[in-house]
C-alpha cells in the first residue's frame, strides 16, 4: 500500500515517513501544498495524510483542488488543537478523517488502516480471502492458522492483493502501489513477488489472468 505525507513541519514529516514505512507502507513526502498537489494528481495513493497549513498553497485548497478533479483517494487531515474551524473547512473540502496536534502515531496508523479498509469495501479489520488472513495492524499472514513468514514487499504485494481480492489487478498497478516514487520500478520483479507468495501461500490462490495481471482468489471457491 502507498501514501502520500504532505507536511511542512520536517521533524513531524520525517517522524511520520519513518513510522508509515515501518507499518509496511511506500511512502511518499511533501514539504509544501504545491508540491503535495502535484503529487497527488499525478501518483496513485491509497491514503494521504495532509496538514491544512501548509505554505505555498494550503491544505484546504490542494484537498478542494483534488476533489473537483475527481480524485476519490481517503485523506486524513491533520490540524491544530484550537483551530477548529479548519476541521470544518477540511471536511467541506473532502476530507476523511482529522486528527489534531499533537497525536499519537498509534492512533495515525489505526485511522488510515480504517480508511483504507472502508475504501476497498471491508468492514473487518483482519483482512481474508478463504482460509488466508491477513493482519494489518500486526503485519501478519496466516494460511489455516499457521504463520507465513513474509518479506517486507512480498507483505506489501500480498496486502494490496487482499484488499482487492477477487478483481483482475493489472501489473502496472501493482508497480505503482507497493513501490514510492523513488524506488527503481522493475516490472519483472513483480513476477518475482509473485512467484515467492504462491511458493508461500499455494499456487493456486493468485491466478494470472493473460494480458490483464494477476488474481487473488480462494481456491475452495474457485473450484466449487
Amino acid at each position: 500500500m502507498r501514501c502520500l505525507v504532505v507536511e511542512d513541519d520536517p521533524d513531524l514529516r520525517r517522524q511520520l515517513e519513518q513510522a508509515l514505512s515501518d507499518a509496511g507502507y511506500a511512502v511518499d513526502i511533501a514539504a509544501d501544498g504545491e508540491e503535495g498537489h502535484f503529487l497527488g494528481d499525478t501518483e496513485p495513493y491509497d491514503a494521504v495524510v495532509l496538514d491544512l497549513g501548509l505554505p505555498v498553497m494550503d491544505g484546504v485548497t490542494v484537498l478542494e483542488r483534488w476533489r473537483k478533479a475527481g480524485l476519490k483517494t481517503p485523506v486524513l487531515i491533520l490540524t491544530a488543537r484550537d483551530r477548529w474551524s479548519e476541521k470544518v473547512a477540511g471536511f467541506d473540502a473532502g476530507a476523511d478523517d482529522y486528527l489534531t496536534k499533537p497525536f499519537h502515531i498509534e492512533e495515525l496508523l489505526a485511522r488510515l488502516r480504517a480508511l483504507v479498509r472502508r475504501a476497498a469495501g471491508h468492514a473487518s479489520p483482519a483482512l481474508e480471502c478463504g482460509n488466508l488472513r491477513l493482519d494489518p495492524r500486526a503485519q501478519r499472514a496466516s494460511l489455516n492458522g499457521d504463520p507465513v513468514k513474509l518479506t517486507s514487499h512480498e507483505l506489501r504485494l500480498l496486502t494490496y492483493m487482499i484488499h482487492h481480492s477477487g478483481r483482475v489487478v493489472p501489473r502496472t498497478e501493482l508497480i505503482e502501489h507497493i513501490y514510492d516514487q523513488d524506488f527503481d520500478r522493475d516490472s519483472n520483479t513483480i513476477e518475482v513477488f509473485i512467484g515467492r507468495l504462491r511458493k508461500k501461500i499455494g499456487s493456486d490462490r493468485i491466478v494470472t489472468v493473460r494480458g490483464l495481471g494477476y488474481q487473488l482468489v480462494d481456491p475452495d471457491q474457485a473450484s466449487a
